[in-house]
């Protein structure tokens, strides 16, 4: 009996995990009309190697450069000057994850929403294209300005004198 609970218990904690394994580009905020660097981090959550992932880039978003980096490729795909998409090809193995990074124009306002997909060694895919909570979101970043974002409410005043 204990060993099924802990069994059920490990099950519970390798699924909460891979739910939370997704591929992700931060900064979750960032300035309007703002030069911006971003970083995708892609983690391979399951048993076969990722081989490359293409990151469909939000329309309102001008692309200043992908940076160059050591063990991948990139690639990028074009409509006329502007870059729409740009694949990233590197072997990343089980339970590890990779950083790319791409410098960016940010529009004057709005939100990016980062659809991906990440291509396994075996061939399958997983598509991050979805709304935020569901199976398998897109990363988003909102564009706020500072002047805009809540301010931070005061502490409310603490009396530590002795009575």
């Amino acid at each position: 009996m204990a060993s099924r609970f802990a069994s059920l218990l490990v099950c519970l904690a390798l699924s909460a995990a891979a739910l939370q394994a997704h591929v992700i580009v931060t900064p979750r905020e960032s300035a309007p009309g703002s030069e911006q660097v971003y970083t995708m981090r892609v983690p391979t959550e399951g048993p076969v190697a990722t081989t490359s992932v293409e990151l469909e880039i939000p329309s309102a978003l001008h692309i200043m450069q992908v940076a160059q980096g050591d063990g991948y490729t990139f690639d990028v795909r074009k409509d006329g000057d502007r870059i729409v998409a740009i694949t990233w090809k590197r072997e990343i193995a089980p339970k590890a994850f990779a950083l790319f990074t791409f410098t960016a124009h940010n529009p004057a306002s709005g939100s990016l929403q980062w659809k991906a997909h990440q291509t396994y060694a075996d061939g399958s895919m997983r598509h991050w294209i979805g709304e935020p909570g569901t199976k398998e979101p897109a990363s988003v970043t909102r564009i706020v300005s500072k002047e805009a974002a809540p301010a931070a409410s005061p502490e409310p005043a603490h009396n530590h004198q002795e009575k």
